[in-house]
């Protein structure tokens, strides 16, 4: 999908807001046209390759920008805590742990499908870094386990609420849903089935499988309905990944400082030396986390316990963009 002529002045020419406005934009556009399962891992694979055009003009002319994302892109955490303040009876969360934006498709058909009202379909912002501890600590979680059996407590953000964090089979999870009011789920999937493929000889297609599977399945949208059944509901997520084992391979010193400065990962934390490249290969933001230093653009390497296939983290678009869908079915 081509940037019209309106879209490229206002990454070369308008504000930093007018430029995130855009690209966020043009990455929904990219990740939200429906998905065959027989055709996922190939379809989603372009689409993760067509986003990329945007990571290389971010991580080369526009890298600036990413020193504004901050400000620019509403972060998920302060969304949900905004949309949690509107004025509905009863409310649920349902925070798919890694999801990205590639999955959107599944969300947006499955709803149709199984007769859901889509409400809202729009981006928000991961926390710097992209990880799942620091969006818990933005809600006021101290961890993603602290959800746990109704353990959510009184100081988080999202007050009054019912509290679940769960790996378990979607029917199991539906069967954790009773008659309160007000729910806050968070569900491992697909972070977990992500870190279990990201070793040599799995990726992004593998994954690409697994999310049509398991989004599209009747057991997934059972769970979806127990949640939505009386309350609005928006499914969203704490971070997505980078599908880094189609990344570049860095070589020469920009391999040597990446490799020194994030071993296996994609960000560090401190304020340390972002090395001597121009454009960088690496950036250091200031965030409500502290100052960390996190990997940019499209790049990997080859590390002592070998570096991921799929990972989170760094600066590419589609490991700090979440989908954020508010469905209804009244």
């Amino acid at each position: 999908m081509a940037l019209t002529a309106a879209a490229l002045h206002a990454l070369t020419q308008g504000s930093d807001a007018d430029a995130w406005r855009v690209i966020v934009g043009h990455a929904v556009e990219i990740a939200r046209k429906p998905l065959a399962a027989g055709n996922a891992p190939s379809e989603v694979v372009k689409r993760d390759r067509e986003v990329g055009e945007l990571d290389l003009f971010l991580s080369s002319s526009g890298w600036d920008l990413w020193q504004a994302f901050g400000n620019s892109v509403e972060r998920t955490s302060d969304r949900l805590v905004r949309w949690w303040a509107e004025p509905f009876s009863a409310k649920a969360v349902l925070i798919l742990d890694g999801l990205s934006l590639r999955e959107l498709p599944w969300l947006l058909q499955g709803a149709k499908e199984h007769g859901f009202t889509t409400r809202e379909v729009s981006a928000h912002a991961s926390e710097l870094p992209g990880a799942t501890n620091e969006f818990a600590q933005a809600l006021g979680f101290g961890s993603r386990s602290q959800l746990r059996s109704n353990g959510g407590g009184l100081a988080h953000k999202l007050q009054p609420a019912h509290t679940e964090s769960s790996d378990m089979p979607w029917q199991d999870c539906a069967g954790l849903i009773d008659g309160a009011p007000n729910w806050v789920f968070w569900h491992h999937w697909p972070d977990s089935k992500m870190h279990h493929l990201s070793g040599a000889g799995h990726g992004l297609d593998t994954l690409a499988r697994d999310a049509a599977e398991r989004l599209g399945s009747n057991d997934f949208w059972a769970f979806v309905e127990r949640l939505a059944t009386g309350r609005r509901l928006v499914i969203t997520s704490d971070h997505g990944y980078a599908a880094t084992g189609d990344f570049s391979d860095a070589d020469g010193e920009v391999k040597r400082f990446l490799k020194q400065t994030f071993a296996s990962g994609r960000s560090a934390k401190g304020s340390g030396d972002t090395g001597p490249f121009m454009p960088p290969v690496a950036l250091r933001i200031n965030s409500p986390h502290g100052a960390h230093l996190l990997a940019l653009g499209r790049w990997k390497w080859k590390s002592q316990s070998g570096y991921p296939t799929l990972t989170h983290g760094g600066l590419s678009l589609l490991e700090v963009l979440s989908p954020f869908v508010v469905l209804s079915n009244e």
